[in-house]
């Protein structure tokens, strides 16, 4: 418990600098936020539009539709926001600032993942959630729905960290982060419509080998009732063996790193 409450302290700190940095750059700050916003209503119109011809997507209704998209819009907002860090990764090896990091007397991983926040996305995960829950209401869903929605959407933030710690495992032994983690957004991409759009073996391998289907698909249809126990179990259980073979990858490749001073 001491150790937890040193670590909430820590993270505290960090997050204060990150804002004191970047309230400082309110001009770029709006222009950024804005244009995220942008993004979110031209996606979501052509999502809408699109339905209006066929009102119906594999099987899913306008509405049901709609959810996934702001389910995976908000999902992606999460990671961005407690995960910004690790696009700094290569800089930080780079330039041997990553030696000092291994130094401090705090975990390297939780540091290099947790080190600084999107503020920007702090804002739109506000609003993001906002509409998830106004959206979510049209769907009348149980309260057990509703638990089990924010539960997977736990678990969708464990595989999302598993994801960028093989990133920043794989930034130690290629130097390779920025191409990595733009595939990782657009796998991520594919997401923003029910898993069910695609066919097999897509639509499996989407599932149990990149659990894209898992991380995004899932949480949406728990909440409306349609994901099966089995489904839900397998869920946490893929989330568990991704983040346990991360952090060995990890470890192994921390044991190869080589100093920048040396």
């Amino acid at each position: 418990m001491k150790k937890l409450k040193k670590y909430l302290v820590v993270w505290g700190l960090m997050i204060r600098n990150v804002l004191s940095a970047n309230l400082n750059k309110k001009v770029g700050f709006l222009i950024f936020f804005f244009g995220k916003m942008l993004r979110f209503v031209l996606a979501g119109l052509f999502v809408f539009y699109t339905l209006q011809g066929t009102k119906s997507l594999a099987g899913y209704n306008t509405d049901q539709v709609i959810f996934f998209y702001l389910t995976y819009m908000l999902i992606d907002a999460l990671g961005q926001v407690f995960f910004r860090n690790v696009y700094l990764f290569r800089q930080m090896v780079v330039t041997g600032s990553f030696d000092l990091i291994l130094s401090k007397p705090v975990n390297t991983l939780f540091r290099v993942l947790l080190g600084g926040m999107d503020i920007i996305d702090m804002g739109t995960t506000v609003f993001f959630l906002g509409t998830v829950v106004w959206w979510g209401a049209r769907l009348n869903p149980t309260s057990a729905g509703i638990m089990l929605y924010s539960l997977l959407i736990f678990n969708s933030l464990i595989i999302i960290a598993a994801f960028h710690i093989l990133v920043v495992a794989l930034g130690i032994i290629t130097l390779e982060i920025d191409h990595t983690i733009m595939i990782y957004r657009d796998i991520e991409s594919m997401g923003r419509f029910p898993i069910d759009i695609y066919k097999e073996p897509i639509k499996s391998i989407f599932t149990f080998i990149i659990p894209i289907g898992i991380m995004l698909t899932v949480p949406a249809k728990a909440l409306m009732g349609l994901a099966t126990a089995q489904v839900i179990v397998v869920s946490f259980i893929v989330s568990g063996v991704l983040l346990f073979l991360s952090v060995k990858f990890w470890g192994f490749a921390l044991k190869r790193y080589t100093s920048a001073s040396s």
